[in-house]
């Protein structure tokens, strides 16, 4: 049974930047030691700039990889997965599987496997930073060891949030996975807009960035639904008050619907390695 300690040997397939979060949140959380991580990818030189970065192992054999591992950690490409799922060599049967792929089941991958002990979750990119949110689950066959084991890596990346119900990832993939990008594009929309009326592009990006990290903890202490929030700052026949007509008229909340509702369709797709229809967002 796995239990967790610093030499538990952690081996992490894909050296993307969530895999290079993790391996950075393993660290500083003092989770690990750089010898017992091992990361696999198929570029050698990405392999020497994490090894000289933080002194862990790496290698470009993902089949000779898994061969004493404690726990893989599954971060590739989910158009990719199925060919490196092949690739994988054979994994003890106490260890644990966890992966970060989008759309990708724990049937599709304990199958692949032939192995029973899988968690799925789903980090978003603020995971670099250690500011993340990840929701997962796990398969009935993972220990309550297994459980709070992937937990501790998770926390690693952030906030965390564990769901009885797998097809609550495909939704947090939509909702949360892609999140940060709806919040880049606000961000990069408001700025422009900014310079657009003749602000200096620097004190722009200063005003948005400060008003929406104010808001968000306004939100947060208050502890109020965000429609109330907003109309308090919504004066009769004020500037808010035109403004959020505006944004109302040009169909702004069912644009961010449909664009989740697009991204978990996606999510869906991915998983099933078919197309699936996704709304059309001309129609109504």
């Amino acid at each position: 049974m796995l239990i967790f300690q610093k030499k538990t040997r952690i081996v992490i397939i894909g050296s993307g930047v969530i895999a290079e979060a993790m391996i950075a949140g393993l660290l500083r959380h003092n989770l690990a030691t750089p010898e017992n991580i091992l990361a696999s990818g198929p570029r050698s030189e990405r392999g020497t700039e994490l090894r000289e970065k933080y002194g862990i192992q790496v290698t470009t054999d993902n089949t000779a990889a898994t061969a004493k591992a404690d726990v893989v950690v599954l971060s590739v490409k989910p158009q990719r997965l199925s060919v490196v799922l092949k690739e994988l060599g054979k994994i003890h049967p106490d260890a644990l599987v966890l992966s970060i792929v989008a759309g990708a089941s724990i049937k599709k991958i304990s199958e692949a496997l032939k192995h029973e002990a899988v968690v799925r979750s789903m980090p978003n990119t603020p995971s670099q930073i250690g500011e993340g949110i990840t929701v997962w689950t796990a398969s009935k066959a993972t220990s309550q060891a297994q459980r709070e084991f992937a937990r501790q890596i998770l926390r690693a990346l952030g906030d965390e949030i564990f769901v009885e119900d797998e097809y609550y990832l495909d939704m947090a993939t939509a909702l949360s996975g892609t999140g940060p990008a709806y919040v880049f594009l606000f961000m990069e929309a408001l700025i422009d807009a900014g310079v657009h009326m003749g602000f200096p592009r620097r004190i722009a990006e200063q005003l948005v960035l400060q008003t929406i990290r104010g808001s968000v903890s306004y939100f947060e202490s208050a502890g109020r639904h965000p429609a109330t929030l907003r109309n308090q700052v919504t004066s009769p026949g004020g500037t808010s008050a035109e403004a959020l007509y505006y944004l109302e008229k040009a169909g702004f909340r069912t644009a961010i619907s449909r664009a989740v509702w697009a991204a978990y369709q996606r999510s869906l797709e991915l998983g099933r390695e078919k197309p699936v229809h996704i709304l059309d967002v001309n129609n109504e």
